[in-house]
């Protein structure tokens, strides 16, 4: 075997220890020189970010309460891929209407990332939407949790920007996405 060849790594044995929103498994993993570890995975649905650009220009970030943060942050709009068959693309249609009720005319794919390839299964699709127009939440969708609790701030996007060059805004999948939309809309 060569340095680089995952057969290295073989998964002996898998176990898991949790099963809620996330399934959390413990893997023991052979190792190069022949010994094993354990590895903890989280195994989450992939997840869909969308960069809300308005036509004069500002971005439609959320303030929303994270529990593993203790309180509350700027983000993108977004959600996991949680219907069966869904796309994508028409997740992130779902999410900013449930979201920001908003529909948007035109969606570029900006890129597919992993959250946290040394833990998590878990990877976001991050989408630019623009020809943003006011629209309805969609039938029978009522917030619940932290959807319940959430403000749509507007800013100019090269304030958004900003706040990620100076760690004002510092959400994983906002950073990126902003980053990545910024020759689209600037």
């Amino acid at each position: 075997m060569t340095i680089g060849d995952p057969s290295w790594f073989e998964t002996h044995a898998s176990r898991v220890v949790h099963a809620g929103y996330s399934t959390v498994r413990i893997d023991t993993v052979g190792l190069p020189g022949g010994g094993r570890m354990e590895r903890e995975v989280v195994e989450h649905d992939d997840a869909v970010a969308i960069v809300p650009v308005t036509d004069n220009g500002d971005v439609l970030l959320l303030r929303q309460y994270r529990q593993p943060l203790g309180g509350y942050i700027l983000e993108v709009p977004a959600g996991t891929l949680d219907v069966d068959g869904e796309e994508p693309e028409a997740c992130g249609r779902r999410e900013l209407r449930e979201e920001i009720q908003h529909e948007a005319s035109s969606w570029t794919w900006l890129t597919t990332f992993h959250n946290s390839a040394g833990w998590s299964t878990e990877r976001t699709h991050v989408y630019l939407a623009t020809g943003l127009r006011v629209s309805q939440m969609p039938d029978g969708f009522e917030p619940e949790a932290e959807e319940a609790d959430m403000e749509v701030v507007a800013l100019p996007f090269a304030a958004a920007r900003e706040m990620v060059g100076d760690g004002t805004l510092t959400d994983a999948k906002s950073v990126i996405g902003i980053l990545l939309a910024e020759p689209h809309v600037i």
